[in-house]
């Protein structure tokens, strides 16, 4: 065993039983008690220092820290309701604590509580009006759990005050504002992230979702390319750019690369469809067939009524496949 790693065994072993040898002669010893939650806690053993830090809680109901690493546990295990009501006695002997605030903020999101888990967010900033984690966290709830986009951005905007070169604080500030439709200013956002992190796929794939509603496609293509080179497998960066490459009337690359996300995901309905009109509209018609069929395949109702005034098909309506296919009852 290593050297600090032996010493620091038998310090826990040593401290554990200093502890029992005095509970032995005062069990009723709310420090006693306490310090030996705090040794089995270290030493990893929580079931064990879960009941200690109750036994403590026996003889000073009133005790911060007991509460607190009490609830620390249980949020560990993954007990929130139990966790939430010990962070609530903490916070009883402690009002203005800042983590117990957040850890209450923390737990009530697991519970899906999310509003008032920002206003715990709130209270931890009170007293820590400065503090990144507690900007961060609330700005997540608000953008990933309540849709509370200008929220989200007015908080990620305070964190990247306090850390301009945080990574996910410029990509997270980027979604809030594509979210609401600023594209521009969302580009910038991931701009920015990608500066810290240059190969990141989310950034690079965003950015081009960004640049294609904005209208910019030539550039989107390039921000769908890069994400390729990244995660070269992935079937919405290959989709998207089927999509760009379809309004751009560049029907042949379209298809590739509708291909190429078929390959990773051969039961989407919407790919097999968007591939037949490119089909059609390069005037390959038996391949048009075959695209429209699968698509149809998957949801018939939807795709053989499209198909039917969709005008992309109209160089195959007198073809006898195509009409055939769009007759043919296929939940018979």
């Amino acid at each position: 065993m290593p050297t600090i790693a032996r010493s620091l065994t038998l310090r826990y072993r040593h401290n554990s039983y200093a502890v029992y040898r005095t509970l032995e002669c005062r069990p009723d010893s709310y420090q006693d008690w306490y310090q030996q939650g705090n040794t089995l806690r270290d030493a990893g053993r929580y079931e064990e220092a879960l009941a200690s830090y109750e036994r403590a809680l026996e003889y000073n109901p009133y005790d911060y820290w007991a509460w607190y690493w009490h609830a620390d546990i249980l949020n560990t295990w993954g007990c929130f309701e139990e966790a939430l009501v010990s962070y609530d006695n903490a916070l009883l002997n402690k009002p203005n604590d800042y983590w117990a605030w957040c850890q209450k903020g923390s737990v009530l999101r697991q519970l899906d509580r999310y509003e008032e888990a920002i206003a715990s967010y709130d209270k931890a900033l009170e007293a820590r009006p400065d503090d990144y984690w507690a900007w961060y966290n609330r700005g997540r709830v608000a953008i990933e759990d309540l849709d509370w986009f200008e929220e989200a951005i007015a908080s990620f905007e305070i964190t990247l005050k306090l850390r301009p070169d945080d990574y996910w604080s410029w990509y997270r500030h980027g979604d809030a504002l594509r979210h609401l439709g600023r594209y521009p200013e969302a580009v910038s956002s991931y701009d920015q992230a990608l500066l810290i992190c240059p190969y990141d796929y989310w950034s690079l794939y965003r950015r081009g979702d960004s640049l294609r509603h904005w209208g910019h496609l030539e550039d989107a293509l390039s921000s769908y390319d890069q994400a390729l080179a990244v995660k070269p497998k992935d079937f919405w960066s290959w989709y998207q750019r089927g999509e760009i490459l379809r309004q751009l009337g560049r029907y042949q690359e379209a298809i590739t690369s509708y291909d190429e996300a078929l390959d990773s995901e051969p039961e989407d309905e919407y790919t097999w469809y968007n591939q037949a009109c490119c089909y059609a509209l390069c005037g390959n018609f038996e391949l048009a067939i075959f695209s429209l069929q699968k698509a149809i395949q998957l949801h018939p109702s939807e795709y053989q009524e499209l198909a039917k005034t969709d005008s992309d098909f109209d160089s195959l309506r007198e073809n006898k496949a195509f009409t055939a296919l769009l007759s043919h009852s296929l939940n018979a």
